[in-house]
């Protein structure tokens, strides 16, 4: 039968993502609208948005923060254009954005001395394959195959090589060794359910001194410049943005790290994120339908949770078959009001993609669970009849 309680935040999308708990439009009625964000009290909004981050996150003394344009895309396209180049390239990929950053580096940069690791979507590559002592380039968690690495230990203290970590969907919901990541970039709106198009880099002093001491064999656009006369521009980490950014987002971004510090902080949006994952996995254990993309349970997202379903009535089915099916269940469950935006990413395996970040109450999916039995249940009885 149809269940009776619906989510009372239907919002699962993987970005934007839910907004946090309680939120309203209200939540932005001071901000700093028809002002110029070069003004006092512009920069010291923007200031305060990267200073309260830096807390948040326990960022190591001496790390720079900075708000770039974009969004995490922008951002981590600054850091490879900015950096690559001095020395070989080791790039992790196992999904879509990771195999993105691969065409950028051998494609778009056109570096020679590449080594790519692959993986397929549910996996990892071997991470010990990487060489610390060449630049490596990868994801922190693989919002489309909601695949994540699970620590650092594979990243040497004493590298000479530099890090570079797209994180932005694991920002604020997971541990991550910083002292061993050089380059670290992420945006509002995955974990912190803020708006889009503003993009975060944190560098370490070695990636500092990197933008310092080289320059790119390349000419950079000026949204890409990170320097001026061999100088970091240091003003970029103090709220003086090289673009324009909406102050509507700003005051939602402030909005959301005053929440995350009102609730404990960081370890308390990683335990809300992490119980949502404990959540789904009840769920899928006690589902003879439904199964995790990931196999190794070490390496499954907290985040970007990505389901493929196991039953052999789906799975002998053609793969444009399978996406026809998952496109009627996520229309039948959007149409009844009771999720929105868990189809898998479009370069994925046939499947859902279910965020249980930060700001998604665990009472929202579990009031989910039920009406994810029924959709499949009317599907599949619809085609046996």
């Amino acid at each position: 039968m149809k269940p009776s309680t619906r989510p009372a935040n239907p919002c699962f999308s993987s970005g934007p993502c839910a907004k946090r708990p309680g939120w309203s439009p209200d939540a932005l009625s001071a901000a700093l609208v028809g002002r110029s964000h070069r003004s006092g009290e512009g920069k010291d909004r923007l200031k305060k948005t990267i200073d309260l981050s830096h807390e948040l996150l326990g960022l190591p003394q001496g790390y720079k923060l900075g708000i770039v344009a974009a969004s995490d895309t922008g951002a981590f396209e600054m850091a490879m254009w900015s950096l690559l180049g001095e020395r070989g390239v080791d790039v992790l990929a196992w999904e879509s954005f990771g195999k993105g950053w691969v065409t950028d580096i051998v494609k778009q940069l056109g570096l020679d001395d590449v080594r790519v690791m692959e993986a397929p979507y549910g996996s990892l590559p071997n991470l010990n394959d990487a060489d610390c002592n060449r630049d490596v380039v990868f994801t922190w968690n693989g919002t489309t195959s909601g695949v994540r690495v699970p620590n650092g230990d594979w990243i040497a203290p004493n590298r000479t090589g530099l890090t570079l970590c797209d994180a932005t969907s694991a920002v604020f919901a997971m541990e991550l060794p910083w002292d061993k990541l050089d380059v670290v970039t992420w945006s509002w709106q995955k974990v912190l359910g803020g708006e889009a198009q503003h993009g975060m880099i944190a560098l370490s002093p070695r990636a500092v001194e990197r933008l310092e001491s080289s320059s790119p064999p390349r000419p950079l656009p000026k949204i890409f410049r990170l320097t001026k006369g061999g100088a970091l521009i240091d003003g970029v980490f103090k709220g003086e943005t090289i673009n324009t950014p909406s102050m509507l987002c700003v005051e939602d971004a402030l909005d959301a790290l005053t929440w995350a510090q009102d609730i404990g902080g960081l370890s308390a949006l990683i335990a809300r994120s992490e119980a949502n994952l404990g959540a789904i996995a009840d769920w899928v254990a006690a589902t003879n339908w439904i199964d995790f993309l990931a196999a190794n349970e070490a390496e499954r997202s907290s985040t970007s949770v990505c389901l493929q379903i196991s039953d052999p009535w789906f799975a002998a089915k053609s793969e444009d078959d399978q996406r026809g099916v998952v496109k009627k269940l996520v229309s039948m469950l959007a149409n009844e009001g009771v999720a929105y935006d868990i189809n898998a990413y479009r370069d994925a395996p046939p499947g859902l993609r279910i965020w249980a970040g930060a700001t998604v109450e665990k009472s929202d999916l579990d009031a989910l669970f039920p009406w994810l039995d029924w959709a499949f249940g009317e599907l599949h009885a619809a085609e046996a009849a």
